[in-house]
């Protein structure tokens, strides 16, 4: 389906990030990876993905809190792979404390990496969008982009102002061959959920067994984690010609959080 197209996946060396880059490989995508982590470690997953999907991936470190960085990411793709047709916006930091207690400098991350950085991606990538007229955008946002919680004010802000930006241009390129969309995700069982995990046993003397249940059951009914392939499974959907005319949608993946 998506044979020579070219997505850049932020956030992809792990988690989210890496099953929607392995979902949109397995149908043709050439991939642009970012993320930290072992350089070393991060060289074989490129060349595992190259393999197992036969498609070309490459990787950029692009610190995602610097603009000037991520336009280089976007510059490097084009250069590399001929022009970004899908950009998954992805990459996410969490910090959780009340908000008399919450650091400004953590407010300022949360705020660049999970919202501030979309805008920078898109607005490096959409003129070349616009040349073909064909391009997907995919916001990952969170079930916190629709509801609250309480000590996460940088991540409820940001993930909200995450939706309204992908509404804006949602509406800006309805008249193109360009969407824009954003999933909104409850609990996925990914290294950022894993400390809260632990933070949680910690905090309550509870078992990591336990603690996942006590974090399940307080939000999503399913009782269920999200799984990294079903998300990638909806950002292929949303870049499939049936997905055309879903503009500016926040789509739920929550086990029923969001319902309640």
């Amino acid at each position: 389906m998506l044979t020579n197209k070219t997505a850049i996946v932020t956030g992809s060396t792990s988690g989210i990030g890496l099953g929607i880059a392995r979902a949109l490989a397995a149908q043709g995508a050439n991939i642009m990876l970012n993320g930290f982590g072992d350089k070393s470690d991060i060289n074989k997953l490129r060349i595992l993905l190259a393999a197992d999907y036969r498609v070309r991936v490459g990787y950029h470190d692009a610190d995602m809190a610097k603009p000037a960085e991520i336009e280089k990411l976007v510059e490097q793709c084009i250069k590399e792979m001929g022009g970004v047709d899908i950009l998954v916006n992805n990459a996410g930091i969490q910090h959780v404390a009340p908000i008399e207690e919450f650091p400004v400098e953590k407010w300022d991350a949360v705020i660049a990496i999970n919202l501030s950085a979309s805008f920078h991606g898109i607005r490096a990538v959409l003129p070349q969008m616009k040349k073909r007229n064909w391009g997907r955008i995919i916001n990952i946002a969170s079930a916190h982009g629709l509801v609250a919680s309480v000590n996460k004010a940088a991540y409820v802000t940001a993930k909200h102002g995450l939706i309204g930006l992908t509404k804006v241009v949602a509406l800006e390129t309805a008249q193109t061959g360009i969407t824009c969309n954003a999933i909104c995700p409850g609990w996925v069982l990914t290294p950022l959920v894993q400390k809260q995990i632990d933070a949680l046993a910690a905090r309550e003397k509870l078992s990591l067994d336990m603690a996942k249940i006590l974090l399940l059951s307080e939000k999503q009914p399913s009782q269920e984690f999200v799984t990294t392939e079903q998300i990638g499974g909806l950002a292929l959907f949303l870049c499939s010609e049936a997905a055309a005319q879903i503009r500016g949608a926040s789509l739920s993946i929550d086990g029923g959080w969001t319902a309640q």
